[in-house]
């Protein structure tokens, strides 16, 4: 069995990164997905991420606060259960995991206990963090040492991690 690839990811997998990841695999790669239960939010920084790509009712839908937690968590259990869906008959077979706390912290706890030898960060496009490489992608990539494919959800897009 070849070392795990570990899936960090904020939405649900879906079909383009199925494909995406289906390239990165061998028949006996296991997937491990990560899923964090809530985002700590940064209320300037969301609302100029929405406002640079025109989301303009969304920047200000923000304004209301962090947003329920039970909602967060059933948020996370169906995008955890998504991903697992769409990437469950790739490699060795896919496990997840519901992540509390510091999302990149975790995937960096997990590559060292799994030996994993790549990492796939999947976001939404968050136009402040990528510019100034504070996203998960970047943070992972100069803590755990190992490769990480940085993935635009629903696009197909890599990012610059």
């Amino acid at each position: 069995m070849t070392a795990p690839i570990l899936i960090l990811t904020e939405v649900a997998l879906g079909p383009a990164e199925r494909t995406a990841v289906s390239k990165l695999v061998e028949h006996d790669t296991p997937i491990e997905v990560l899923v964090p239960t809530g985002r700590k939010r940064r209320l300037v920084v969301d609302f100029l991420d929405h406002l640079s790509l025109l989301e303009f009712s969304k920047a200000f839908e923000g304004l209301g606060g962090e947003g329920d937690p039970a909602a967060q968590r059933a948020m996370a259990e169906t995008a955890l259960a998504g991903s697992l869906a769409a990437v469950e008959d790739l490699g060795a077979g896919a496990t997840g995991t519901l992540v509390e706390g510091d999302p990149v912290a975790a995937l960096a706890d997990r590559a060292s206990s799994s030996g994993a030898a790549q990492a796939v960060v999947v976001t939404l496009p968050h136009a402040i963090e990528d510019t100034f490489h504070t996203d998960w992608a970047n943070q992972a990539q100069r803590k755990i040492g190992i490769p990480v494919l940085h993935l635009y959800a629903g696009t197909g897009f890599i990012g610059d991690s």
